[in-house]
């Protein structure tokens, strides 16, 4: 490997600085809306972002004792909650409310509900013995298995979004350049959970082969098959520890699996539970009968089906009529077509691209296929494949199909290939933010772990104007950056020099996060389309910028500037998003939907990103403490500051569910301070001001983006926690931010767990 370490030991990531301008000074945002705006880019917005989804009644079956496994639905879907008698007692007033109803009380009339205005799931407790009540099982619309000890509240979080449909995986995983997922191969996966932050590096889901699981029996044997119970447990168990969407598979041993084929109505059985049990994805394969997979495509509800087809024959051939009709077959109850095949020649890995490519151009909207070649012969096509590529790692007992690589091995044969070149990747700092802990151990680690070919190092800007970081940024080997603190994209462009000159003169091209936020933090580098290279003007000046204002060029020689001609430069921002997942992480967006928010900052740059944020998540109204919100930020979202002691009094006053006529909002429901650990004592009151009085049985979120390690009087966090506050601290923004960064910048995904354990603090 050619990847070096700045720094040999690895070193725990440091939080996000507070955001600067380009001097080292507080800047405030300033957008110019008649002004002619920089180009924007149409694929790098909120997109998949949070969306209402289900509305229906939410009702809670819940076993015998378990009565509180309502309450906490409640709190993570942001509604009150009762507990009912029954399905017939559940009315249209009831929409706003989850409601619980026993067990045994749910058996008598859930059959008759109304489906159209109710969803019924079924909460049971893995602890309290398997399997669920059968009946309840069959009838419900969804079933959460879950344990008392540990909860994860995390799980029921990620449980509920999909389900309701609040947040959409797929949308985003299909808008990456490549996807990958694991297989785990174990028989129990309680095998693959000590490791699994490690595994699922590089991987954008993780695939449980039911075929392969080993259910145990009393007298020492296994199960032929494994019992639904224990499938269901395995399930929980894993999807308790990963952050990542699930493949539920069931293969046959006709396509090298272990699922019998004499009884297609079992798959039919195993795969609508995988459905019921909030699965993100369902691999059906294309013998099934049509009505089967009719069937379980038109009550998927939010899961996702992968239409799978092996064949093990080595006489197919992508070529022929056969292959198209496959798949032409496979993408009637499909989002995700996968079609997989033995060869015998190393030229049919040709074949199967030639056969990609006819399929993207004569059927342009059809589900997105995801196509490879088994055995040694047949690698090639792995490292061309770019939907969802299965991928194995060293630490797994067996490989789940022959010939898979793993993520890192891919990377080094596309690095080998010329598709994958060596590039400079930096992380672009401040005099002010010198002595925060060095990230370059932690990218180091990822970028080994990926088998990525790039080399990292951090660099230290000037404070008087972007022209260092426009030296960096044009050169021919510059494969993106992040910058912390953020910088001003009017800052990056006043000047007229490089990033002024790009896309002819245009500027660089804009997120829509970063152009409202008004702040950059990461520098993405993107190869042009053939068709607007051909037809716009350079986006690059044709000889390297001449060195200006005493510069230093540092230790690249001239003959190296230059950024190639087909690639451009996006300006984005990625702390919005650690902001929002961690905000998301125990609880559902509709948590936020139409709720109350205070941001406490010193100026607009630092509150940006959060307002963005909040607004993403549809947040209702914001009190604003220290700062004056731009109008983009402000536009669709009603913002009150706290100019003086009566308006706070008046927000504190408002009842948590708008009682007080013509509140609508509520008392704030989360409080974001990205105020310095020198002002604890005040972000303190504050907390206090507005804590769990009158919040029914909903805790409230505090979030405190100031630097934990930096010497403060007072911890905020401790004090919210004491007032009723989940509090999340720059920690979890950091790692979320880290996941989102190194997705802009290479492309692959690192989950947040393996963040947390690289830099030191485990997640589980």
């Amino acid at each position: 490997m050619s990847t070096m370490a700045a720094v040999q030991q690895l070193e725990p990531v440091p939080p996000p600085a507070r955001p600067q301008s380009i001097n080292g000074t507080a800047h405030t945002i300033s957008i110019d809306m008649g002004a002619a705006a920089p180009p924007l880019t149409a694929d790098i917005s909120i997109g998949s972002g949070p969306q209402r989804g289900d509305t229906r009644t939410v009702v809670i079956m819940y076993g015998h004792g378990q009565d509180k496994i309502v309450a906490i639905f409640a709190e993570v879907l942001g509604k009150p909650y009762r507990l009912g008698g029954s399905f017939k007692e559940v009315a249209r007033e009831d929409t706003d409310l989850v409601v619980g109803i026993t067990a045994d009380s749910a058996k008598a009339d859930i059959t008759t509900r109304d489906k159209t205005s109710v969803i019924a799931i079924n909460a049971h407790c893995a602890s309290l013995g398997m399997p669920p009540d059968v009946y309840l099982s069959s009838h419900c619309d969804y079933e959460f298995l879950y344990t008392e000890a540990p909860f994860f509240r995390r799980d029921l979080s990620r449980f509920i979004s999909h389900t309701l449909g609040q947040i959409n995986h797929h949308e985003t995983l299909m808008a990456k350049p490549r996807t990958y997922f694991i297989s785990t191969t174990f028989p129990d996966v309680r095998a693959a959970l000590p490791n699994i932050d490690i595994l699922t590096v590089g991987s954008d889901a993780v695939e449980i082969r039911v075929d392969l699981l080993k259910e145990p029996l009393g007298d020492g044997s296994f199960s032929a098959i494994p019992s639904l119970s224990y499938v269901g447990e395995q399930v929980m168990l894993l999807r308790q520890r990963t952050e990542l969407p699930i493949i539920f598979t069931t293969r046959c041993t006709r396509e090298n699996g272990k699922f019998p084929m004499d009884n297609p109505d079992l798959y039919y059985e195993y795969l609508y539970r995988a459905i019921q049990w909030g699965v993100e994805y369902i691999d059906i394969e294309l013998w099934l009968p049509e009505t089967i997979r009719k069937k379980l495509y038109e009550q998927r509800g939010n899961s996702r089906i992968m239409s799978a087809f092996h064949d093990f024959s080595g006489t197919f051939k992508w070529p022929s009529k056969q292959a198209e009709s496959i798949f032409l077959e496979s993408r009637r109850y499909a989002d995700i077509v996968k079609m997989i095949a033995i060869i015998n020649d190393h030229n049919e890995n040709f074949e199967l691209e030639y056969f990609r490519s006819k399929i993207r151009a004569e059927y342009p909207d059809s589900p997105p296929l995801s196509a490879v070649n088994m055995g040694e012969t047949g690698q090639f096509s792995r490292t061309l494949n770019k939907v969802f590529t299965p991928i194995t790692h060293p630490l797994l007992p067996i490989i789940a199909a022959p010939g898979q690589l793993s993520a890192a091995e891919i990377n080094q044969a596309l690095a080998l290939l010329g598709q994958l070149p060596k590039k400079d990747i930096y992380g672009i700092s401040s005099p002010a933010t010198r002595s925060a802990t060095p990230q370059a151990p932690f990218y180091e680690k990822c970028f080994n772990e990926l088998g990525l070919p790039h080399h990292f190092a951090v660099v230290e800007r000037q404070p008087k104007g972007p022209g260092c970081i426009e030296t960096w940024c044009n050169q021919r080997n510059f494969g993106g950056a992040y910058l912390n603190p953020a910088v001003s994209f009017t800052s990056l462009t006043a000047s007229g020099g490089f990033f002024s000159s790009l896309n002819g003169g245009a500027g660089p091209v804009l997120s829509e996060a970063a152009r409202l936020i008004g702040m950059v933090d990461t520098i993405v580098v993107r190869p042009n389309s053939p068709s607007s290279s051909s037809s716009a003007p350079s986006s690059i000046p044709s000889s390297p910028p001449r060195q200006q204002n005493g510069d230093s060029f540092g230790p690249y020689p001239p003959a190296q500037f230059g950024l190639p001609h087909n690639t451009s430069l996006v300006l984005d921002n990625a702390s919005w998003k650690g902001i929002l997942s961690t905000l998301t992480r125990d609880l559902a967006p509709s948590a936020y939907f139409g709720r109350a928010a205070v941001v406490l900052a010193s100026s607009a740059d630092d509150a940006a990103s959060a307002l963005f944020a909040l607004k993403a998540l549809k947040v209702g109204k914001v009190y604003t403490v220290g700062f004056r919100t731009p109008p983009a930020l402000a536009k669709d979202l009603i913002v009150e500051p706290f100019n003086s002691l009566e308006s706070l009094q008046r927000a504190r006053m408002v009842g948590s569910n708008g009682a007080v006529p013509g509140a609508g909002f509520g008392s704030p429901f989360v409080v974001v301070s990205a105020l310095g650990p020198d002002k604890s004592n005040l972000v303190g009151m504050l907390v206090r001001v507005f804590g769990s009085r009158g919040s029914g049985n909903t805790r409230k979120v505090f979030l405190d983006l100031a630097d934990g390690s930096a010497p403060r009087r007072g911890d905020p966090g401790l004090i919210a926690e004491q007032s009723g506050f989940a509090a999340y601290g720059a920690a979890d923004v950091t790692a979320f931010t880290m996941v989102e960064t190194l997705r802009l910048l290479v492309g692959q995904n690192v989950p947040y767990s393996f963040v947390r354990l690289a830099s030191g603090r485990a997640l589980f």
